[in-house]
């Protein structure tokens, strides 16, 4: 799904599949593998290939019922796996807001398995908090790394290079949130 959203986006705009494979930096071979679902994007390639086609990464998640939701029950939110193929990697979102056009605010639960991490640092417009629920992880903003454990908060702006690595031997669980939605 979130493939065919990314080559319907791109043919709108008529570009080629080697341009936004060049935009988002990965070949054109793997590009065309995520393009046809033959393999999970990661967090960062998804964030590289919505700038480039100038679009809100909550397009390639919009939940149809969204926008009526006000309550999102335990065990019942929607949990999407990234890059899942990958070793190492080990995310998923938990979707804590739906994901729909005109929510001002983003919030997931990422779940973040031992060695697991984000596919390198992002930087965007925005803001964004979080609080780690359970485990401990390494934040990464700019040259800092920053060890957080269960009860630790953090808050930066989105424009300060980002990302994160599970660096303790069990699960970690974040609970994140961002405006503008951006994921």
């Amino acid at each position: 799904m979130i493939g065919a959203r990314i080559k319907s986006a791109r043919r709108q705009r008529n570009m080629t599949l080697k341009d936004l494979a060049h935009a988002a930096g990965i070949s054109e071979g793997h590009m065309s593998k995520i393009e046809n679902g033959k393999v999970e994007p990661t967090l960062a390639f998804l964030h590289r290939a919505v700038q480039a086609l100038e679009l809100n990464l909550d397009f390639l998640f919009d939940e149809d019922d969204a926008a009526e939701r006000s309550v999102s029950r335990a065990g019942t939110r929607p949990v999407l796996a990234i890059d899942a193929t990958r070793q190492g990697t080990g995310l998923s979102l938990e979707r804590v807001i739906p994901n729909t056009q005109g929510h001002m605010l983003q919030c997931n639960i990422h779940i973040v398995e031992p060695g697991g991490a984000s596919d390198g640092q992002i930087e965007h417009v925005g803001e964004e908090m979080g609080y780690i629920l359970e485990g401990e992880i390494e934040l990464f903003l700019d040259d800092q790394v920053l060890t957080l454990h269960a009860g630790d908060a953090f808050h930066f702006k989105s424009h300060r290079k980002h990302g994160y690595r599970n660096a303790g031997d069990a699960r970690a669980r974040i609970l994140w949130a961002n405006t503008p939605p951006t994921f």
